[in-house]
């Protein structure tokens, strides 16, 4: 329920039977010219409606009905053909914020959204408008990576949760800080890798490469610094990801920054799942040298011995700057980020960092630029290839951003971003991202309909994702009591047959086993040209049904990269290979890869072999088999410990129910819980309690618990859930409240006293044939045997 101040509280308690509100339309009050308005919200897509299984989506609808004011009726002002000044009032895409309240208090949150829809009725002075929530803003193409990460190293590479936070982000929806730099533009800044880690280590920018063990970690929201965590169960957890762009070394400027949180700590002997393990997080850029040489430029925190360190290194020794702050004692939220400039140079460059954190008391600590001067520092010719985590304590929004002109400052460290969402527990992992197609809402929708799980916007406009789990215990207390003696004027309770499902299947796409094996290859038949300082943008096909590549690697004359890789030479037939000098971005487009390359160096470059040859080569993953079809089955197994299901059967039979096949179900243990709690749902017949008109009450949510006590018709006093809730009103400030509820409990079992059911079948009664009635009717085997009878008819008495 919302919460209220003590005025509202006092004038529901007194059962105040008006309302006031406010209604506002591109930001301007409209209030005053407010005719009527319905409110209704409900979650749209039970699974099935009769099982109680409450899940689906919910898209508030707010209809409102506008006079005109200033001597000018609403058409005039209003309509799609009035003049722009007045008439955007009212546009499709206009904001609509909407409060309500009893009396004369304050007022609630009611809805925030958008304009779908103005009609305007020529000669008269009204104009109907339409508003839908934020659901709204979810309109886009759903668009989800295609990492092939899981199923090379066979383990979860995202969930259903993390689809969700991300398909919201496409939308605008936060539930942590949004990338830096998301979008390509020649000259600014862009983001490399940006990982959520809000259920899994998929990204929309950038690529996982390592995975770390499932059983060496969990995504948790206890200890997450925004909403969802990656949580070590052990000390030093590692992932990695390649970056969307393989920036060049010299000649960058490199930010990278995570968000921590060393409050939480992990016992290690406790047994405790899911809280962090120590004290310190390292984030790694790993710079690919000549041959099988490899640089590092490494932030490392260490919270318990209140330092921070910078290294640039490689494979056996480096230089590194240290920083002590006391501060670093202080237990919380940590935003840690580092500034990399390795602009300088020509073929080898001498780093420059300076680190940035906040601390959890919303202190910025700064450190003074430091720049190594040391040889096992210097960075020679390279490019980015990996980007790697190590952590003890739970990480959120790990990022890199490219090509920013300077440290940032302490406002755009902050980064201004408004927090929209609430995310659950992480349910389904993920080996492959299922493919989807529709808008955002829509795949959200179709997540929540398969994971049994709910989605909606609230009244202040924020996304609630909650899992089924969140109705399979029953609450200690109501949010609210309903009774028929003072807010209940009527209610219509329903039970049905169809409520009942006690045997619940679950089908799931079993992935155990399968592993990754070469996919598409392709040889570039063109030699391409880079101009020095000029960029060079070329399109290759790939279907959407193909698996992401990371940008190529950059081969030189010590051996070829595994996989797509490309070498740049000095001349068209094959020169001296070049590292360190071309910039390359891919990305996917309109079924097509396109792959960009940035040539820095002052020479012309070409794509070319030693052997005078067109040198790009791309190749993707596939897994090396598809997924088995299985099933899980959640039923009557052990009587003992199942009364629930004893008398289920006894009374109503087997109901059998399968849910939908889906790709989002990807785990034995995944479907076994979704199919448990479908029959946990169903396996007694809960009834609806619907058209339930009750006072006013702005504070009710979706969601929300209620006692119903009834006691001058349907004599029951039970606890629902709400699913559903119409609210309209006149500008007389009259009101009326439906809410449409879902029992908690089936009520008491079956008794049958004092009744004998019938049985299901009743055949018409046959007569039998005796021996003594044949042998009299046949003396003889051969008179038996004349009459052409079947024994059937014989045996059926007909002809006896």
């Amino acid at each position: 329920m919302q919460q209220a101040d003590d005025a509202t509280a006092a004038a529901l308690t007194a059962g105040e039977r008006t309302v006031r509100h406010t209604t506002r339309l591109g930001g301007e009050d409209v209030s005053a010219q407010v005719q009527s308005w319905q409110l209704e919200r409900s979650y749209a897509t039970d699974l099935p409606a009769a099982m109680r299984a409450f899940s689906g989506s919910s898209a508030a609808q707010l209809q409102v009905q506008l006079s005109g004011t200033g001597g000018q009726s609403a058409p005039q002002l209003y309509s799609p053909w009035a003049n722009r000044t007045t008439g955007d009032l009212a546009r499709p895409g206009q904001s609509v914020v909407h409060e309500g309240g009893p009396g004369a208090t304050a007022t609630l949150p009611a809805f925030r959204g958008t304009v779908r829809s103005r009609s305007a009725a020529s000669g008269t002075d009204s104009l109907q408008v339409t508003a839908l929530d934020g659901a709204e803003r979810l309109r886009g193409p759903a668009v989800l990576p295609k990492p092939y990460a899981g199923f090379y190293w066979q383990r979860p590479v995202s969930s259903a949760t993390w689809c969700v936070s991300e398909l919201l982000r496409q939308g605008g929806l936060y539930a942590c800080p949004p990338p830096r730099y998301p979008d390509f533009a020649e000259g600014r800044p862009l983001t490399l890798v940006y990982a959520t880690l809000h259920g899994g280590f998929a990204t929309p920018y950038g690529q996982p490469e390592i995975l770390p063990d499932p059983a060496t970690y969990a995504f948790a929201r206890e200890g997450a610094p925004h909403e969802l965590a990656l949580v070590p169960k052990q000390p030093q957890v590692k992932a990695s990801w390649f970056p969307r762009s393989r920036v060049t070394v010299p000649g960058s400027r490199m930010f990278a920054e995570v968000w921590v949180n060393n409050s939480v700590r992990y016992n290690s002997t406790s047994g405790d799942d899911g809280i962090g393990a120590g004290d310190r997080v390292i984030v790694q850029l790993e710079l690919n040298r000549n041959g099988s040489n490899t640089g590092y430029l490494k932030l490392d925190v260490n919270f318990a011995e209140q330092w921070l360190r910078i290294a640039s290194m490689d494979n056996s020794a480096g230089w590194t700057f240290q920083w002590t702050w006391p501060a670093l004692a202080q237990r919380g939220v940590w935003h840690i980020g580092a500034f990399l400039d390795l602009s300088g140079g020509s073929s080898s460059v001498y780093p420059t960092v300076q680190p940035r954190l906040t601390a959890p008391d919303g202190t910025q600590l700064v450190g003074g630029a430091g720049t190594f001067t040391d040889p096992s520092a210097l960075q020679p010719a390279s490019e980015l290839s990996q980007v790697t985590l190590y952590t003890d304590l739970p990480a959120e929004c790990l990022q890199v951003t490219g090509g920013p002109a300077a440290m940032p400052t302490a406002a755009e460290f902050a980064q201004t971003w408004t927090k929209g969402v609430e995310l659950d527990d992480v349910i389904l992992p993920s080996t492959t991202l299922p493919r989807v197609s529709g808008s955002q809402w829509e795949v959200i929708s179709q997540i929540a309909k398969a994971s049994m799980s709910t989605a909606e916007l609230d009244e202040r406009g924020v996304f609630r994702w909650r899992n089924h789990t969140r109705f399979a215990e029953r609450p200690a207390a109501p949010d609210l009591t309903l009774t028929s003696v003072r807010e209940i004027a009527s209610l219509t309770a329903t039970e049905e047959i169809d409520a009942c499902r006690n045997y619940c299947t679950q089908p799931y796409k079993d992935w155990t086993g399968i592993g990754a094996v070469s996919g598409t290859t392709l040889q570039d038949d063109v030699i391409r040209v880079l101009q020095p300082g000029k960029t060079t943008t070329v399109k290759y096909l790939m279907s959407d049904e193909e698996y992401d590549i990371s940008p190529p690697g950059t081969d030189d004359d010590t051996g070829a990269t595994p996989g797509t890789n490309v070498r740049f030479g000095t001349s068209p037939s094959g020169g001296t290979a070049v590292k360190g000098m071309v910039d390359m971005l891919v990305r996917r487009e309109d079924g097509y890869l396109v792959v960009r390359y940035g040539n820095r160096s002052s020479q012309t470059l070409y794509t070319v072999t030693t052997a005078g040859k067109p040198s790009f080569y791309l190749q993707t993953l596939k897994p090396g088999a598809d997924p088995v079809d299985r099933d899980a089955i959640a039923l009557l197994d052990d009587p003992a410990n199942d009364p629930d299901g004893v008398a289920s059967e006894r009374f109503y039979g087997r109901q059998e129910y399968t849910a939908d096949a889906t790709d989002w179900v990807q785990d034995a243990a995944s479907a076994a819980g979704l199919a448990r709690a479908m029959r946990a749902a169903g396996v007694l017949p809960v009834p609806v309690i619907g058209d339930v008109d009750v006072l006013y009450d702005p504070r009710i949510q979706l969601g929300d618990a209620v006692r119903v006590v009834d006691t001058t018709g349907a004599e029951l006093d039970t606890l629902a859930w709400v699913v559903g809730i119409r609210t309209a009103a006149t500008a007389e400030g009259g009101v009326q409240q439906t809410l449409t509820l879902r029992g908690m409990d089936p009520g008491a079992l079956p008794a049958d006293s004092g009744l004998t059911p019938d049985p299901p079948s009743d055949p018409a009664p046959v007569t039998r044939a005796t021996y003594a009635s044949v042998t009299a009717a046949f003396p003889t085997l051969a008179a038996l045997t004349a009459s052409g009878l079947t024994w059937g008819e014989i045996e059926e008495g007909a002809h006896v």
